[in-house]
């Protein structure tokens, strides 16, 4: 996976994290820290959507970027675009179930 790849998921991940820890520890009401936990979850889960989305429509270019004309850097590049989108799906998966759990807890 790329630098640039995994800086990125590792950004999102930590704004995630420290976002749901601060609102945690806030001396807000449940509901109303619940509420503000899943608004900041709904705009991280854009930010994953569309870096999503960026892979898919950009993988094979990004690739090409990287290797140039080289066929076996190409395959290469291709996986680690394809690792990332997985990779970024999967943390898309987690904010969705954290999302409903703090939903059914409203």
């Amino acid at each position: 996976m790329s630098n640039s790849s995994r800086t990125f998921i590792a950004f999102l991940a930590g704004v995630a994290t420290g976002a749901a820890i601060g609102i945690l520890y806030a001396p807000d009401k449940g509901e109303v820290t619940r509420d503000k936990l899943s608004f900041r979850l709904s705009k991280y889960r854009e930010q994953l959507q569309k870096f999503i989305n960026d892979l898919i429509e950009r993988g094979d270019e990004v690739a090409m970027e990287v290797v140039g004309g080289d066929s076996s850097a190409k395959a290469e590049g291709q996986k680690v675009v394809s690792e990332a989108r997985q990779k970024a799906e999967k943390l898309l998966e987690d904010v969705e179930s954290l999302m409903s759990q703090i939903k059914s807890k409203n």
